[in-house]
């Protein structure tokens, strides 16, 4: 007999678990795409305020503002996602793996040490943030993959990368 007092047999749940489990999926289900959008959202956000300190210089944002835009030095190491989330959003263009890598070694070369084979680490990540919906894969013109950011642009112009956009381009016309 085990634990459970089953003597090995599967046994149909009482209806009330049945309940709980169906009830607790659902919820799961829905918190992991409000995950997403929200990430979605962050990226969009990031990605305007670095279009701006890129504009402007990083003297427009705070120091606190600096360290959640990754461009202040940290006093912590940063997580090899976190490092290739940072990566996917500053780019304005599709990256394939090893362009991915190298932007690593450049913005985060402590990061990359700790990786035998970065190509294959890359990609795990990668693989792991498209289905996260934080990221699209899709191919060049040479049939190789490439990654991008995933922005909200793709599930409608909610004030996001659209209208980031256009305030960047705006400020930026002032400017001349």
């Amino acid at each position: 007999m085990n634990a459970n007092g089953t003597n090995g047999k599967a046994q149909m749940p009482e209806p009330h678990v049945q309940e709980v489990v169906r009830s607790a999926q659902r919820e799961l289900q829905e918190l992991v795409q409000r995950r997403a959008a929200i990430m979605k959202r962050i990226g969009t956000i990031k990605q305007t305020l670095i279009g701006l300190a890129n504009l402007f210089g990083d003297s427009v944002l705070g120091d606190d503002l600096l360290a959640l835009l990754d461009r202040k030095t940290a006093t912590r190491q940063p997580g090899f996602t976190r490092a290739c989330r940072v990566v996917l959003m500053e780019s304005g263009a599709p990256l394939g793996t090893r362009q991915i890598c190298e932007a690593l070694q450049r913005r985060f070369p402590e990061v990359m040490e700790r990786h035998k084979d970065p190509v294959a680490s890359v990609t795990t990540v990668l693989n792991r943030l498209v289905d996260y919906n934080e990221a699209r894969c899709s191919l060049d013109a040479n049939g190789r993959r490439v990654w991008q950011w995933a922005t909200e642009q793709e599930i409608g112009d909610r004030g996001g990368p659209l209208a980031s956009a256009r305030v960047v381009q705006a400020v930026s016309e002032k400017r001349q």
